[in-house]
C-alpha cells in the first residue's frame, strides 16, 4: 500500500500525529510548494457518526478564509474497498505552518513579555471575531492549535469540535448541547447539562489562552471546585498569588472579564476590542520579524534552553539536507532567528521543534541512557522500530502533565559527527497535548544526571 497524491501533492515524510491521524509534509514538485496533509485513517471499526464528524470538519475549515486561520487547501477520501492500492482514509491537505507551535517557544511558568502577548492576542481576536461572524464556535482553543506560519503570523487550527451555530443570512443563533474540550481551557457552564450559548464558549478560551501566554502555565487543571486553584480564584485568594499578582493591571482586567463565571456577563469579543489593553498600538508590529523572533524566545534565552538547541559545533556539513523546495518553503528570516534549523550529519534540515539536542555519545549507547533516564523521571516509553534508510533510533513516548492532560510524542536519535567526536543529535517531536508539557519533559530530560553530562551547550 502506498499513500495516493492529493491535487498534485506528494506525501513525503511523516512530521506528527499517532493512533488514528498522521500529519505529513506533502510536496507539489511541478509547481514546488510544500503543505502538511492530515490523514485520518478509515477502519473497518469507523462508524457512520464519526465519518459525519470528519466530514463535517472538512466542511466547516473549507469555508474559512482569513488570515489568522490555517488555510485548508484542498481534501481526498479514499475508501477501504481501495486498501489493495492505498492506505484507506480523509486527506486534508492545509497550509504548512513553517513557524510551529507558538506556545514551543514560552518558557515553562515564565510566559513571553506583555509586548508579544499583545501581539499574538490581538490576531487571535481577530481570527476569533471572524470565525465567529461566519457563524462558526471553534470550542477548542488551547496552545496545540495556536500555529505559526514562515512570517511569524498567528494561524488558528483544528476544527475537529467546532460547531456552527449561527445563520449568516439572518443572524438566528442555537445553543449548543454537546459536552466537549480540554478541561483545563473548557468554561465552567459546561460542567452542567443545560445547553449553552456559543460565542461565551470561546470568550473563555482565549481568556485561558491570553493567561498561558503571559504566565506559561494554564491558570488551573479544570474549572470546578475541585481544583485548588479554581477555588482560590472565585474566593479572589489567587490575586496575591503568583504567577497572577506579577501580571500587570490592565492585562489582568482584560482576564478577569474573559474569564467570568456567568457566561451572561462575560466580556463579548467587541467588548475586549475595545479594552484598554487591546486598544493601545503594537510596538512591536512596527519592528520586523527579526525583532519578534528574539523577543518571542527571550523567555527560553534567559531560561539557557536555545544553549541546548543550537549549541556551538564546528565542522557541520552545509549543504541543505531537505532538498530545494522543502528549504525554500520553511526559509524565511523569522524562522531562521527562531533557529527552526538544525545542522544534522547530512546537512542543514528544518526542524519545527526547538525541543532538540546534541550528545558527545553516539546513538546506541545515549539511546540506552535516555530510556533509563525516562524509567527515573516515571514517563512510559515504548521501542519504536528504527529506520534502516535514515539510521535513526526512535522512543515513542506518553504520560499526564502536572495538569492531568495527557502529551504523546517521540523521541528521535541519529548520529552525528563533529570534529573527531561521534555524537547524536536528538529531536523531540511532540504529538499531542500541551507544548509547554512537552518542553517541561524536554529540559527535565537534558538536566537528568545521566545525561546532562554529555549534551553539548552553547558557550555564553
Amino acid at each position: 500500500m502506498k499513500y495516493p497524491k492529493v491535487v498534485g501533492y506528494e506525501l513525503i515524510e511523516q512530521i506528527g500525529g499517532g493512533g488514528f491521524s498522521s500529519v505529513f509534509r506533502a510536496v507539489h514538485f511541478e509547481n514546488h510548494l510544500v503543505a502538511a496533509c492530515k490523514l485520518i485513517h478509515i477502519t473497518s471499526e469507523t462508524t457512520e457518526k464519526e465519518r459525519k464528524t470528519i466530514e463535517k470538519e472538512m466542511k466547516v475549515h473549507a469555508a474559512l478564509k482569513h488570515k489568522n486561520v490555517l488555510e485548508f487547501v484542498n481534501a481526498a477520501v479514499v475508501e477501504p474497498k481501495y486498501k489493495h492500492q492505498y492506505f484507506p482514509g480523509f486527506y486534508m491537505l492545509m497550509e504548512l505552518a513553517a513557524g510551529g507551535d507558538l506556545f514551543d517557544k514560552i518558557a515553562p511558568d515564565v510566559g513571553v513579555g506583555d509586548e508579544v502577548a499583545h501581539y499574538y492576542f490581538n490576531q487571535l481576536l481577530d481570527g476569533m471575531d471572524y470565525i465567529h461572524k461566519e457563524g462558526v464556535c471553534h470550542r477548542d482553543l488551547k496552545p496545540e492549535n495556536l500555529l505559526l506560519d514562515a512570517a511569524g503570523t498567528l494561524k488558528i487550527s483544528d476544527f475537529g469540535l467546532s460547531a456552527v451555530y449561527k445563520l449568516k443570512e439572518t443572524g438566528k443563533t442555537r445553543t449548543l448541547s454537546e459536552r466537549c474540550g480540554s478541561l483545563p481551557y473548557i468554561a465552567p457552564e459546561l460542567n452542567s447539562d443545560t445547553p449553552y450559548a456559543a460565542e461565551p464558549i470561546d470568550a473563555w478560551g482565549i481568556g485561558v489562552i491570553l493567561f498561558t501566554l503571559l504566565a506559561g502555565n494554564t491558570p488551573w487543571d479544570e474549572p470546578t471546585t475541585r481544583s485548588p486553584e479554581y477555588r482560590r480564584y472565585l474566593s479572589g485568594k489567587i490575586f496575591n498569588e503568583a504567577p497572577w499578582n506579577r501580571l500587570g493591571e490592565t492585562a489582568l482586567s482584560l482576564i478577569c472579564g474573559l474569564l467570568t463565571v456567568n457566561p451572561a456577563e462575560r466580556m463579548t469579543l467587541a467588548n475586549v476590542y475595545h479594552h484598554p489593553w487591546c486598544m493601545r498600538p503594537s510596538q512591536l508590529a512596527q519592528q520586523g520579524v527579526v525583532a519578534l523572533a528574539e523577543q518571542l524566545t527571550e523567555s527560553l534565552r534567559a531560561a539557557g534552553d536555545l544553549g541546548y538547541a543550537n549549541p556551538d559545533i564546528t565542522d557541520a556539513p552545509k549543504q541543505d539536507a531537505d532538498g530545494d523546495t522543502i528549504m525554500l518553503s520553511y526559509q524565511s528570516q523569522f524562522t531562521q532567528s527562531l533557529l527552526l534549523f538544525s545542522q544534522t550529519q547530512s546537512g542543514r534540515r528544518y526542524t519545527s521543534a526547538l525541543t532538540r539536542f546534541y550528545t558527545s555519545l553516539g546513538p546506541s549507547l545515549m539511546f540506552e541512557i535516555i530510556k533509563e533516564s525516562l524509567t527515573e523521571l516515571e514517563v512510559k516509553y515504548k521501542v519504536a522500530p528504527s529506520s534502516s534508510t535514515t539510521d535513526t533510533w526512535r522512543l515513542r513516548v506518553g504520560g499526564y502533565d502536572n495538569r492531568k492532560m495527557v502529551y504523546k510524542g517521540w523521541i528521535e536519535l541519529e548520529r552525528f559527527n563533529y570534529g573527531e567526536t561521534n555524537g547524536s543529535f536528538c529531536v523531540m517531536q511532540r504529538d499531542e497535548g500541551n507544548p509547554i508539557s512537552w518542553r517541561t519533559l524536554w529540559k527535565a530530560l537534558v538536566r537528568s544526571p545521566s545525561i546532562d553530562p554529555h549534551v553539548l551547550r552553547r558557550k555564553s
